[in-house]
C-alpha cells in the first residue's frame, strides 16, 4: 500500500538527479550530511524514508524524511535543508512544497541574522550553529538574499511550486 505524503514537488532519493554525474554525487554527499543531521536529534529515533525535493550541489538542497518519532508531539514527516547555509528542519504544516521550505526556512533563519547583529540570541528562533555575531550575521543575509532573490526565482515557476 502506497502511503500519501503530505506534501508534494519531492520524489523517491532514488531517482534524485542532479544535471549531470558530478552534481548527483555532490547532492548524494548533502543527502548523506541530511540524514546525519536529523538523526543527531534525540527525538528521531529512525529515518523511514527520504525523499528529494530540490537543490543545487554543493548550495543548497531539500529534503522530506517520514521519520519514527521518540515523541508523540513531534512529526512524523519533517523537511531538512542543507548546503553552504546552515542545516535546519522545519515541519511540513505550513509548507506543503520544496519552495514553500525554502522560503519558510530564509523566513525562519531572517530571524536569527536580526538578533545576531546585536550579538543575540534565542530559544524563539531557529537554530545555527554559528557564532551570534554582527560578522555572521552579514554573511549569513548574503546567502539568504541570494536563495530569494536569484534561486528562487530560477527554479521554480511564479504561478506554482514545481521546479522548472
Amino acid at each position: 500500500m502506497k502511503r500519501e505524503l503530505p506534501v508534494s514537488g519531492v520524489v523517491p532519493i532514488a531517482e534524485m538527479r542532479g544535471e549531470d554525474d558530478d552534481e548527483t554525487q555532490r547532492l548524494r554527499s548533502m543527502e548523506a550530511t541530511a540524514r546525519a543531521f536529523l538523526s543527531d536529534f534525540d527525538w528521531c529515533s529512525e529515518i523511514r524514508e527520504f525523499y528529494f525535493g530540490e537543490g543545487i550541489g554543493d548550495v543548497f538542497a531539500i529534503f522530506l524524511a517520514r521519520i519514527k518519532p521518540n515523541r508523540p508531539s513531534v512529526d512524523e514527516y519533517v523537511w531538512v535543508i542543507v548546503g553552504d547555509i546552515p542545516s535546519a528542519y522545519l515541519v511540513t504544516d505550513d509548507c506543503p512544497s520544496p519552495k514553500e521550505a525554502l522560503e519558510g526556512y530564509i523566513w525562519e533563519v531572517r530571524k536569527w541574522v536580526a538578533l545576531a547583529k546585536e550579538g543575540r540570541t534565542s530559544r524563539d528562533v531557529i537554530p545555527v550553529n554559528a557564532p551570534a555575531t554582527r560578522e555572521w550575521a552579514q554573511m549569513l543575509e548574503r546567502r539568504l538574499n541570494a536563495l530569494e532573490q536569484r534561486i528562487i526565482p530560477i527554479w521554480f515557476t511564479s504561478s506554482d511550486s514545481t521546479p522548472q
